[in-house]
């Protein structure tokens, strides 16, 4: 390795508009149309802006490391507000395919780079994210990542389209048209042949969805069906019913518009043990809506009630009977295309016969017993829900017979397609050429192969819209088909929808194809591109390559588990294609770098796995990546659950060790908001609600080794210089922490090591605590003598007072003071739940608190609860509780009266203002009354001195 010393600072790692990176990225989250997300499902994707503006400022030079060109302060600014300027044009949705913003920013980086482009790798490359942003943006892209699912969706991002590119198209009906720019011939291509797949299978499977009949209150006729409503059923429990099944049903509702609410109404004959489905859409009382609204649930997330005998039917029983196989399925309606919005229709014993054929085809028996074989996951392997629960356990299961006979013909028939395309490719000029696509081909025939990846995409999107697992958004706004992942779970449902693919509904095959072709329009694939299957401990990296990554997050999501749920279609459309990588039976698991507990026995051994995992890779990055860039490393934070004494989320601490360790040194922190706040993996749950770009230089291998005396000089002498230049880019106040901590771990990683007291090696949560100390006195002055959770409560009161905010902003301060949320709502002084946090008010906290018994004490609680007290029962009341706090804490709970008095003032709260202002009036006299008790505890006669 080559020292961090004498190398020309980058933009990254002095200042970058983070406000504009942040607010682009967010709004990118709600664009669908062309959006590389909606080409292929996968988890916890880096925005595209977010991913554009850390390439270019990683590889631009910041204009302070080039003092001949720019000689004064002034001059370094002027210069830093213009590449600010090229950056907030530059992460711009409307933008992404600019060509005149997209060459401003590659001459940038040209200039930077003396003419000479590195390449960018991502060796954890998932949904490609950053690979994409690296090429457009004229740079060699490369990724890698151990997932077939991800490593194909990295090829269809960056590989195929830089391969054929600026090509025309191969379909008969194309010779009209010349110049076709980027990856805009192979759209053509793949819409065109996705209808002819579409045809053919039609041919094949179109009797299975036939119209419906309309009866004359609805017009008469026929219409094309969106979707069958079923219920899942179970034999009634109550043996006077004799194995009769009954309904599972989450709710009878099938449309809510106001004033058009539509229901299922079941009909029950109880003497015959008997019931039908009956669609009702007049005459709807408020008391039949709500009691439709939990189907045949006793209440929401209870147990359900038999139709037939109105006793309970546990889940348990329903457990029991789904892993025996012994649960069925009920028509109960059917929705269709509407002049004026959906007609929704009685469901026929010929409609429920016509689905069920479909099981009689050798095919649904087949592809259950092979490429549908795979298991489901269980608890213990993902969050969210599982249908494992309930006997859903493979594949196969997931979806009706009709569903797999269908998806299977649109797999079966790509096979043949391929010859076709290949046929009209050679006719249109393309090469003779048999070199498949996996071994760089680019003839004909690779180019068959590789339209039928984008159409495998359309199968893939196609089984998520088509599973048993897809529920009926009834509300007033969708009345549509739910796909399959709404979250990152495989969770059970009881009744669901099962779209018609061949509708022109949401969901349909040929929407399916149209989302995947609108994003290869917009690929840019400015350079060559390249996608490999590999490990990233293990893998071997271009000359002069520039890492930028976004590794696995702890146990959030298990990638592995998930995916396997695309990777069996895949097998059976594209395996010919790609026979390594889908010749198994499912993804690679152990191999995976997450902490899973269920893969290595104890949470011990999984957090091991990936620290060490994760600290080879990242050495490996290290090792070979180029001295004269930083890399940069996306951190997403995953919460610990509250323990004893001492709690803090140690996750990021001990990321930030790895890096260290492998040979990086830290040298700066950006904290990016990019989630959006309406995940429903958010609901409830505090995953994932921020993320942070470190940005890292290899260490310097001659480094020396200080004292912790010397490492606090070293901050105070160099860390708020560093701050101005952040508060001189408008870093907002809660980002300035996180931000703060890249100039103070670059003073702590760039040494061997630093040495406490006792000559051990101190620790990287040891440093961010100091880290953080210094800041707090640049900012606050008499604020970095208090603990992390009352520091925390300080800025979050700053910004928020006792009003509820977001968990991501929370969770930046806290990470930034090495604690956790769940820390600071463990000593009693937030609430924090559904991703939202809020300061307890003083009204809100323990009547019965006593600062002798809490395990978790802090400055900020006792301050509160001294305001309570005198408040409430006056100057003794307060005195007696100042006494129990003792002289340790008096001194700093007065420092954050006058601190809190000061942010109340600028806050223009003249209530609480005036409170923390009673409080310092007073504390002489309570001072006083306090070192005249003798017993604080009743009986004890023990003199406490303050």
């Amino acid at each position: 390795m080559t020292s961090t010393n004498n190398y020309k600072k980058k933009l990254i790692e002095v200042a970058i508009p983070l406000e504009a990176i942040n607010a682009a990225s967010a709004r990118e989250k709600s664009i669908r149309h062309g959006h590389p997300s909606t080409l292929h499902l996968w988890w916890a994707r880096r925005p595209l802006a977010a991913c554009r503006a850390v390439l270019f400022a990683q590889l631009v030079d910041d204009p302070s490391s080039l003092p001949d060109q720019f000689t004064t302060e002034v001059a370094v600014d002027t210069e830093r507000q213009r590449l600010f300027k090229i950056m907030e044009d530059l992460v711009l949705w409307e933008n992404s395919t600019n060509e005149e913003v997209l060459e401003r920013a590659r001459a940038e980086i040209r200039k930077s780079c003396g003419g000479k482009l590195p390449p960018v790798y991502d060796p954890f490359s998932g949904g490609g994210s950053i690979p994409l942003e690296a090429q457009r943006l004229g740079l060699a892209a490369y990724g890698s990542d151990l997932n077939p699912v991800a490593v194909t969706i990295g090829k269809a991002m960056i590989e195929i389209p830089a391969r054929f590119a600026g090509k025309e198209p191969a379909h008969p009906s194309a010779r009209d048209r010349n110049h076709h720019r980027n990856a805009e011939a192979l759209a053509e291509d793949v819409r065109y042949y996705g209808m002819r797949l579409r045809d053919e299978a039609w041919k094949k499977v179109g009797h299975l969805y036939p119209k419906a009949q309309l009866s004359p209150a609805q017009g008469g006729g026929s219409a094309s069906v969106v979707a069958w409503i079923w219920a899942r059923t179970v034999a009634s429990p109550d043996p006077a019913f004799r194995g009769a099944h009954v309904p599972l049903v989450s709710s009878f509702i099938l449309g809510s518009k106001k004033g058009r609410e539509t229901i299922v109404s079941p009909i029950v004959d109880r003497s015959s043990g008997t019931y039908a489905f009956k669609v009702k859409n007049t005459d709807i009382s408020k008391e039949e809506l709500t009691a439709s609204s939990i189907g045949t649930k006793a209440g929401k997330a209870q147990d359900f009630i038999c139709l037939l005998s109105k006793t309970p039917v546990t889940r348990e029983y329903v457990r029991d009977e789904g892993k025996a196989g012994r649960l069925g399925a009920r028509l109960m309606a059917v929705v269709c295309e509407g002049k004026n919005g959906r007609i929704y229709c009685n469901p026929t014993d010929e409609m429920q016969a016509l689905a069920e054929s479909a099981g009689q085809q050798e095919e649904v028996a087949l592809a259950r017993e092979t490429f549908l074989s795979g298991s489901t996951p269980t608890r213990a392997m993902i969050t969210g829900g599982v249908c494992s629960a309930y006997g859903l356990s493979t594949w196969g299961h997931l979806f009706s017979d009709r569903q797999i006979l269908t998806l299977g013909t649109f797999g079966h028939l790509l096979e043949a397609l391929r010859d076709e395309i290949r046929h009209d490719a050679i006719q249109a000029g393309y090469s003779d050429d048999v070199t498949p696509l996996r071994d760089g081909g680019s003839g004909a025939f690779a180019y068959a192969e590789a339209i039928s990846v984008y159409l495998a995409f359309a199968i893939n999107r196609s089984a998520d819209r088509g599973s048993t697992l897809c529920t009926w958004d009834s509300s007033a706004k969708m009345e549509a088909l739910r796909n399959t992942f709404g979250r990152q779970a495989i969770p059970m449902t009881w009744d669901f929808a099962e779209g018609n693919p061949f509708s022109t509904a949401s969901g349909n095959f040929i929407s399916n194809v149209e989302w995947v072709t609108k994003v290869i329009e917009k690929f840019v694939p400015a350079a060559a591109g390249v996608e490999r299957q590999m490990d990233a401990q293990t893998v071997e990296y271009p000359d002069n390559v520039i890492i930028s990554t976004d590794p696995p997050y702890y146990d959030n999501i298990g990638y592995a588990d998930l995916s396997d749920f695309f990777f069996a279609w895949m097998k059976r459309s594209i395996r010919s294609v790609f026979p390594d990588s889908f010749s198994v039976m499912a993804t690679p698991k152990a191999e995976e770098l997450v902490a899973t507990q269920y893969r290595h026995g104890s949470r011990e051994a999984a957090d091991r796995f990936f620290l060490e995992g994760m600290r080879e890779a990242i050495a490996n990055m290290a090792r070979q990546s180029s001295s004269d860039f930083p890399a940069t490393i996306y951190y997403a934070f995953k919460q610990s659950e509250v323990a004893q004494e001492g709690i803090s989320s140690t996750g990021w601490a001990t990321f930030l060790q790895a890096v260290v360790e492998a040979g990086y040194a830290v040298v700066g922190t950006w904290p990016l908001r990019t989630e959006m706040a309406n995940r429903m993996i958010a609901s409830g749950t505090n995953a994932l609600a921020n993320s942070v770009v470190l940005v890292c230089r290899k260490k310097d291998e001659v480094a020396e080794t200080i004292s912790r005396a010397e490492f606090i000089r070293a901050l105070k002498r160099e860390l708020p210089s560093a701050i101005g230049e952040l508060q001189a880019a408008n870093i907002a106040p809660a980002d300035m922490p996180q931000s703060a901590i890249g100039p103070g771990m670059g003073v702590f990683s760039r040494y061997r090591a630093v040495l406490e007291s006792d000559d051990s090696p101190m620790s990287v949560k040891a440093a961010l605590q100091l880290i953080n100390r210094e800041l707090d006195e640049y900012l606050g002055g008499i604020q970095g003598e208090f603990d992390a959770d009352t520091r925390f409560a300080i800025t979050w009161f700053e910004q928020h007072g006792t009003k509820t905010g977001e968990y991501g902003s929370a969770n930046s301060i806290a990470q930034a003071r090495g604690i956790s949320v769940e820390s600071v709502k463990h000593a009693g002084i937030v609430e924090s739940s559904a991703g939202k946090v809020r300061i307890l008010g003083r009204d809100e906290l323990d009547a019965d608190w006593d600062p002798a018994s809490d395990g978790h004490l802090t400055v900020w609680e006792c301050c509160q609860h001294l305001i309570r007290a005198l408040e409430t029962d006056g100057e003794h009341s307060a005195a007696m509780l100042l006494k129990k706090i003792g002289s340790e804490k008096a001194d700093a709970v007065k420092d954050l009266a006058y601190c809190l008095y000061g942010i109340c003032e600028k806050r223009s709260d003249a209530k609480d203002a005036t409170a923390y202002n009673a409080l310092i009036a007073v504390w002489t006299e309570l001072t006083r009354q306090a070192a005249a008790i003798h017993d604080t505890g009743g009986d004890r006669q023990t003199r406490l001195d303050l």
